[in-house]
């Protein structure tokens, strides 16, 4: 079974790796034609004010709440009422979104105003447009999130993961398409209606495999179901904590708005990176074992004496790629910014700039990995309520923090009003360190205490150290006589080495499992 969900966790890590680096080429490209313009920071903010469909709806809300119960009565060999689930969920989510959509257009003004209330005059008139066009979009991305739902319970990971690289194509096409021979405006209003496009093919691309999977499905709401009526019941307080969660993102666009012109932009580009290492290794390795832990049988007991194996090797796993990434954003930051963007309209000021903010992101990036593995598998064990109030603290916690560092402290130092985006990030991973305690606490009352290790721990960070050490004095030597990208593939490939060559002289474990894997 661990062999098993070891090869689900990489098909899930090959699509995301696949669909992250399509993200990072479609970043690389908006920031060569808007670096941290007036309109990079419209297109940034509509963007996230229709992305709500998609965040309440979406896979992290199906996740908790369908999947654990779809996997279950799959498990149990109850195939009818699970394709009756999954008509269900499909109906609900359609309805739901429909009705967000349309009052979406309709409100987009107020909500523009409410979400970046430092945004006036041709800002934000540009902003509430591209608003309404990106609604629709937002709703198809729901329903691609439910057959994502669907596949992962077949254990069909690869595709669901890897359908956003059609979603980025087809924004880079646009980009590419317009962006010589437009204005930055009409440029973000092309790649506006380039996002909906993208989200209706990625939609489709997934649906003439889920079809097959469902057969016979009615489209339908099926409320007196009981595992509809479970799913309800899961799905409640997961979406009021992803509504909160939301809040706190819209806080943070806010807070960025009143900062200086530029900081969101510079925000969302740090954010491209450092949501590199979460998607790749915290989400994979949480997706393969969500449905691997839902559909574990027993008593009490010997369900968590399996919760707590399967807990362990996931949390290993994911600090065995997470701590060097964040080492390298601390590090070597700059490299990896200008490798990525410093062209065209995206200057080295600004690369430096997004590397003070990717700091300040990196510094709960371990917190916010391991916290996606406990929270999964407190809703393998159907609870979503607990993780949900300990996002809530860290939305307030965040919010709170990033308020004071942002906003007040800047100003009451009078220092550079642009360190108000680095303390906006700090905040957040302050926050997230707090929330991962409370996880891990919480768990360990229920099945046991389940800690990363100390001394694994201890092996790694010494590992990426030494590596980031090496290298710093390799970018010391030729930064600022060499091109960014080139700079880039001489140093990082050097830091990989050093690490993979650590890990194996200390005997890490995990590298060894990779090394045997590759083998077969």
């Amino acid at each position: 079974m661990t062999e098993q969900t070891g090869k689900s966790a990489f098909l899930v890590a090959a699509g995301i790796f696949l669909s992250r680096i399509a993200g990072v080429v479609r970043q690389s490209v908006f920031a060569h034609f808007f670096g941290t313009s007036m309109a990079g920071d419209v297109f940034n903010a509509a963007f996230r004010i229709p992305n709500l469909l998609q965040n309440l709806f979406g896979e992290g809300v199906l996740s908790a709440s369908f999947i654990p119960e779809y996997a279950g009565l799959r498990a149990r060999e109850q195939h009818e009422e699970a394709t009756r689930l999954a008509g269900a969920v499909l109906a609900l989510l359609s309805t739901v979104a429909a009705i967000l959509v349309l009052l979406g257009i309709l409100l987009a003004p107020v909500l523009v105003a409410v979400i970046a209330p430092g945004f006036t005059g041709q800002k934000r008139e540009l902003t509430v447009q591209l608003t309404r066009v990106l609604f629709p979009g937002a709703a198809l991305l729901v329903l691609s999130a439910w057959c994502l739902g669907i596949l992962n319970s077949h254990r069909r990971f690869f595709l669901p993961y890897v359908a956003p690289v059609i979603w980025n194509a087809a924004m880079i096409v646009t980009l590419l398409f317009y962006g010589e021979t437009s204005s930055q405006a009409q440029l973000a209003l092309y790649l506006a209606w380039g996002s909906v496009v993208g989200s209706a093919l990625q939609f489709g691309v997934q649906l003439p495999v889920v079809i097959p999977l469902i057969k016979g499905t009615r489209v339908a709401y099926a409320r007196a179901s009981e595992s509809v009526q479970r799913v309800m019941r899961n799905f409640v307080p997961v979406f009021v904590g992803r509504g909160v969660v939301q809040i706190s993102a819209y806080f943070d666009t806010l807070i960025a708005s009143l900062v200086v012109s530029g900081a969101l932009a510079a925000v969302v580009y740090a954010q491209i990176l450092y949501l590199l290492p979460i998607s790749l290794f915290a989400m994979s390795v949480s997706a393969a074992e969500l449905p691997a832990m839902s559909s574990i049988a027993g008593d009490l007991g010997e369900t968590a004496a399996h919760l707590r194996m399967r807990l362990r090797s996931g949390l290993r796993r994911i600090a065995f790629f997470v701590v060097p990434s964040a080492v390298a954003f601390l590090f070597l930051g700059d490299v990896v910014v200008a490798a990525i963007y410093q062209r065209g309209e995206f200057s080295r000021a600004d690369t430096v700039w997004v590397w003070q903010i990717l700091i300040g992101s990196s510094i709960g990036l371990l917190a916010f990995t391991l916290s996606r593995l406990y929270a999964s598998t407190f809703y393998a064990t159907r609870d979503t309520r607990t993780p949900v109030r300990f996002a809530v603290i860290r939305i307030a916690i965040s919010v709170i923090l990033g308020l004071i560092l942002a906003v007040w402290l800047p100003r009451a130092l009078g220092v550079d009003r642009r360190l108000g985006a680095v303390g906006l990030t700090l905040a957040g991973g302050i926050a997230g360190w707090v929330e991962y305690a409370l996880l891990r606490r919480a768990l360990g009352k229920r099945i046991g205490h389940v800690p990363v290790e100390a001394n694994h721990l201890a092996k790694l960070i010494a590992i990426a150290g030494l590596a980031a050490a090496v290298a710093g004095w390799m970018r010391a030597l030729f930064i600022g006589e060499t091109e960014p990208l080139v700079l880039a593939l001489a140093i990082l490939p050097v830091y990989g080495a050093i690490y993979l060559g650590g890990a194996w002289v200390l005997g890490v474990s995990e590298l060894a499992g990779l090394v045997r894997r590759k083998a077969r």
